[in-house]
């Protein structure tokens, strides 16, 4: 099991160019995938994508990588025409002011528009030879700190499964007990408006009809049934997230159904106490990838 939130960053220096990766995600429905890196590496992004998806399945996981090279890789290309056309032009401004050509700089000439033409070659592929490494092991530690936040989650939730079978239990032991006040409301009901001519199968009649329509043993066996698949889901491979939401729905029905048949303050409290531990489970659940 693993938790949708985790983070992993490195940074470090390989061939003259700083490297820096982190990866980080929250709570998403589904996978929401992110890269941010600089525009010369975009033929990259698809392979990243790749990578993390083989890892991910939920989350919204932003990816970010960040280069500096130490050591600059520009190239600096003079236009010559260009640079006696300035000087051309500033030799006719001298000129005309009575001045001296030799009076004219060099920075002034190579500072003009279109004189230098400085450009940067990247190759992303060669790029990704100094990255790959240090994405592999950002990637590596990003998993693990999610599947070491998943078992926190995975002790947490079987903790509250092992709250809701208690309150299954104290469902299941009440029952006969319903049962017995059932008929003892029943018989006192018609001894007060008969007195003591109660008519016996009339009463067991009576009981009967309310055990049909106030008895939890259904409602019981199915909860008994979410639960195992509950604790199945947690303890399994996988990734169970969307699936506890639903078995969760399922056996927060059951309980509502024993809240609304209830008869007794015992089961109001443990029906309580099993929709506060079974909330606490879909809440969970969210960060489950």
């Amino acid at each position: 099991m693993n938790s949708m939130t985790g983070y992993g960053f490195k940074e470090t220096i390989v061939d003259g160019t700083q490297i820096s990766v982190e990866i980080k995600s929250v709570n998403s429905r589904f996978l929401d995938l992110a890269v941010n890196m600089p525009p010369f590496l975009n033929p990259l992004e698809k392979k990243i994508r790749a990578l993390v998806s083989e890892k991910v399945l939920r989350g919204k996981v932003d990816v970010n990588i960040r280069i500096k090279d130490l050591s600059s890789n520009a190239k600096v290309i003079p236009d010559f025409n260009a640079a006696r056309m300035y000087y051309n032009a500033f030799s006719g401004i001298a000129s005309a002011l009575e001045l001296k050509k030799d009076d004219i700089p060099l920075s002034l000439i190579v500072n003009q528009d279109g004189v230098l033409t400085v450009t940067h070659e990247y190759d992303a592929d060669s790029y990704w030879e100094k990255i790959s490494a240090t994405f592999d092991e950002v990637l590596s530690s990003f998993c693990d700190d999610r599947k070491r936040e998943g078992e926190n989650l995975r002790k947490d939730l079987l903790l509250k499964i092992a709250e809701l079978k208690e309150c299954a239990d104290f469902f299941k032991k009440m029952q006969p007990e319903m049962e017995k006040k059932f008929k003892e409301t029943v018989t006192q009901k018609f001894k007060e408006i008969t007195g003591e001519y109660a008519d016996e199968n009339r009463i067991m009649q009576e009981v009967a009809a309310m055990v049909v329509k106030y008895t939890i043993n259904e409602e019981i066996v199915r909860l008994f049934s979410h639960l195992e698949s509950l604790e199945a889901e947690i303890k399994g491979e996988g990734a169970p997230g969307k699936r506890l939401d639903f078995i969760c729905q399922e056996a927060n029905r059951e309980i509502n159904t024993i809240g609304s048949k209830n008869q007794s303050v015992e089961i109001g409290k443990a029906v309580i106490r099993a929709k506060d531990a079974l909330e606490n489970i879909r809440e969970q659940s969210k960060n489950v990838e």
